[in-house]
């Protein structure tokens, strides 16, 4: 039997609020979303645990008896992990981040070896992840703290008086290509003439940021790769077969040796904001600490 803990988290929320809309809100995830993962808690036990025919939803008889034995293995993990970062507290905790992959790789490092520098401590483990993953990460208490970069329409689909967040910098994407026998850029956004592009996936923060530029300044493209991961358009445009928007921080090694060019100027640039998220629900010490020193100006470049 394969149960997952959110489910029976969800569970428990469920039977607490009687209301399929206001548990997922509880659980910040859509209505849709909620119903399906209590939908397969009952198919995996082979019970059927909600009389959803009434209003407000009530539990059957079965899923009466399944809510003790829900919150006391939801209250019983609690204790056990509460106790092991009391363990993990008295070694140095180590702090959970999920990033997105251009920050794991460019932003990252550096970011923290500064805050090292400056006397924080820190004991980090890193997942490099897409946007989504990485907030589901946080909701679920998987992670302690997200990098990303800012989307203002969507600001992640969080609250943000629960996940606050903090600015960490700045960068830009650019548009880069390989360069030919002559040393001059493949391709030129000035030309007027149609670019081979190297493209983000749909639905991707990056991609809606680049599309809405090209939309704007009318550029001419044929979309011959698409991808939702930064670093794998610069290596397709390392291969010289188009043009992709690129965060500076992934490229700035590529930009020095001449292997990449930029090919428009300041005009074709996409201002990117980074920020660090947090869940104010969590308590973890560590975290708290972080937080303090990052709007105290530590960690800055």
């Amino acid at each position: 039997m394969n149960l997952e803990m959110k489910w029976l988290e969800d569970f428990s929320a469920l039977a607490a609020t009687h209301s399929f809309s206001q548990a997922a809100e509880k659980r910040f995830v859509t209505q849709p979303a909620f119903s399906r993962r209590i939908r397969n808690l009952e198919e995996t036990l082979g019970l059927t645990l909600v009389n959803r025919a009434r209003t407000p939803v009530e539990l059957t008889e079965a899923g009466q008896l399944f809510l003790v034995t829900a919150r006391s293995v939801i209250e019983q993990l609690g204790d056990v992990v509460r106790h092991l970062h009391h363990l993990e507290g008295q070694q140095g905790e180590v702090l959970q981040f999920a990033a997105a992959h251009s920050l794991a790789l460019g932003f990252f490092p550096p970011w923290i070896a500064r805050l090292r520098n400056e006397g924080l401590n820190i004991a980090s483990r890193l997942v490099a992840t897409n946007v989504g993953e990485a907030v589901h990460a946080l909701r679920e208490g998987a992670c302690d703290l997200i990098l990303a970069f800012y989307d203002p329409d969507a600001a992640l689909q969080m609250d943000p008086e629960i996940f606050p967040s903090l600015h960490l910098g700045r960068t830009e994407m650019l548009p880069v290509c390989a360069v030919g026998t002559n040393g001059q850029a493949l391709f030129d956004l000035e030309s007027g003439q149609s670019v081979p592009l190297l493209a983000y996936s749909a639905g991707a923060f990056l991609g809606r940021s680049v599309n809405l530029l090209l939309r704007q300044r009318g550029l001419r493209s044929t979309t011959v790769y698409e991808t939702a991961m930064a670093d794998s358009l610069k290596s397709m445009a390392l291969q010289g077969l188009g043009v992709a928007w690129v965060p500076r921080l992934s490229i700035t090694a590529e930009l020095a040796r001449g292997e990449l060019v930029e090919c428009g100027g300041p005009q074709w640039h996409v201002p990117l904001e980074i920020r660090l998220y947090r869940c104010a629900l969590v308590r973890k010490a560590s975290v708290r600490l972080l937080w303090r020193k990052l709007e105290g100006g530590a960690g800055s470049a």
